[in-house]
């Protein structure tokens, strides 16, 4: 199986794998041979120690994003669903193409590409292209068991993917905060996203009014004058904005609060324009306000299935466009939640190298099937939905339309968790048990 290595963390067993897959799918069937680019893909597998010689059945983690890799787990009780996994499956926990310890994509990569070009090799890191990988995976390397999933996040809308292109691949499927909107529209995802930032941003200032003051001061500031951040990025009021880019998880209000707390030199707490800012708040900002190198530059392209009626061309760039309360100039501020900008790739230099491949993708019309209608009504796959009613990233009432006309899907509505809430000990606990009593696991256990 590729092994490379195999380790204990406390309570858990690791191995570690890799696999060639080709870069283009286009032409190819997984779990058959294959010319022309290949790329790495790394694959983790962990078992509770006490399960190393039992044959478990396999959990499949598809991991939030777009672009990010899989876990990093400290033990079985640092993630709260790997505790409860680890005692009824052997976990895969592969790094998506383009991340982590698979070939990786950055800066230097794309930045060596003309648009065109730049564009082309993007595309092959949606989700067409990682579902791929993961049944080519599952065919040759765990010959040809069932997967079942657990998808976070953009991992809903993986495996939406799969139950679309293999469906006959699964066993079951869990997803949390992750069922997109079938038709996908991007457009549509903004028009309903912009409202519930600024309701997040009003809840934040609301429980920490100060904050209210030293937001707005600091948009001041950044009006008026030139700040450079320490990785040499211009800090800008676009950028301040993104802070609320983590407000759907817990406790990210608190998190921002003691970011602020500290951003004015003067010490008292208040907000002054003849303050200077310090280094600790500037070195926070860029740790706070940076993401890895696919997540911004295929954000939007994550919406896109097959032959779309009319370009992306930056979505939600248009949608707050039409929403005044978000500009720069307005007061109080608010802050922005998942959503890319233009800009983005002017001031980011880590950015600045994808910006002709984003914006020529931009103005594509033609994507890979990602999801299939027909096929997802027809489905009879059990498909166990957590769906976070106050979700700001995934709207609930469009994933509840989405389930609603997808066979035998099932959902749990629930307004005790943000986004993040499969990393508590309570969410998967709660859907593997509602399987279970469903009888949806039988294939299984």
């Amino acid at each position: 199986m590729g092994l490379l290595a195999e380790y204990y963390l406390p309570g858990l067993h690791v191995s570690e794998h890799a696999i060639d897959v080709p870069l283009d799918w286009n032409g190819h069937e997984p779990g058959r041979g294959f010319d022309g680019p290949h790329i790495k893909l790394f694959y983790r597998v962990l078992t509770a120690p006490e399960h190393i010689h039992d044959d478990l059945p396999l959990l499949l983690f598809l991991q939030g994003g777009p672009g990010g890799a899989g876990p990093r787990p400290l033990g079985p009780d640092s993630d709260g669903w790997i505790g409860e996994a680890v005692r009824h499956f052997r976990v895969v926990l592969p790094d998506q193409r383009g991340t982590g310890r698979s070939s990786h994509i950055d800066s230097n990569v794309i930045g060596a590409m003309d648009g065109e070009a730049g564009a082309d090799h993007l595309m092959h890191f949606l989700a067409d292209s990682i579902v791929r990988d993961f049944e080519h995976l599952r065919r040759t390397e765990f010959a040809g068991s069932l997967w079942t999933t657990l998808g976070q996040s953009y991992g809903g809308f993986l495996t939406l993917t799969y139950l679309s292109l293999f469906p006959t691949a699964l066993a079951a499927a869990f997803t949390t905060g992750g069922i997109p909107h079938v038709p996908a529209d991007a457009t549509e995802v903004y028009l309903h996203t912009f409202p519930r930032m600024r309701r997040k941003t009003e809840q934040f200032t609301d429980r920490y009014p100060l904050d209210r003051a030293r937001l707005d001061t600091l948009a001041d500031i950044l009006s008026s004058r030139r700040v450079t951040l320490p990785n040499g990025d211009p800090f800008t009021v676009e950028r301040l904005q993104t802070l609320g880019s983590s407000f759907g998880m817990k406790p990210s209000f608190e998190r921002v609060h003691w970011l602020l707390d500290e951003a004015f030199a003067a010490g008292d707490g208040s907000a002054s324009e003849t303050s200077p800012l310090t280094d600790e708040f500037l070195s926070d900002v860029v740790t706070a306000t940076s993401s890895n190198a696919l997540y911004w530059p295929l954000q939007e392209f994550i919406y896109a299935n097959g032959e779309l009626e009319r370009p992306i061309d930056w979505a939600a760039q248009r949608v707050r466009d039409t929403m005044p309360g978000f500009s720069t100039e307005a007061r109080p501020l608010l802050l922005t939640g998942e959503a890319v900008f233009p800009w983005m790739f002017e001031q980011e230099r880590a950015l600045r190298p994808f910006r002709a491949a984003v914006e020529t993708l931009m103005r594509r019309t033609r994507f890979g099937t990602v999801y299939d209608e027909g096929q997802l009504m027809r489905n009879t796959v059990p498909l166990q939905a957590a769906v976070y009613f106050d979700d700001m990233y995934v709207d609930s009432s469009l994933s509840l339309d989405t389930l609603s006309r997808i066979g035998n899907a099932h959902w749990w509505v629930t307004n005790e968790f943000e986004h993040d809430g499969v990393h508590g000990a309570k969410v998967f606990r709660h859907l593997f048990q509602e399987a279970l009593d469903r009888g949806d696991l039988r294939k299984l256990f």
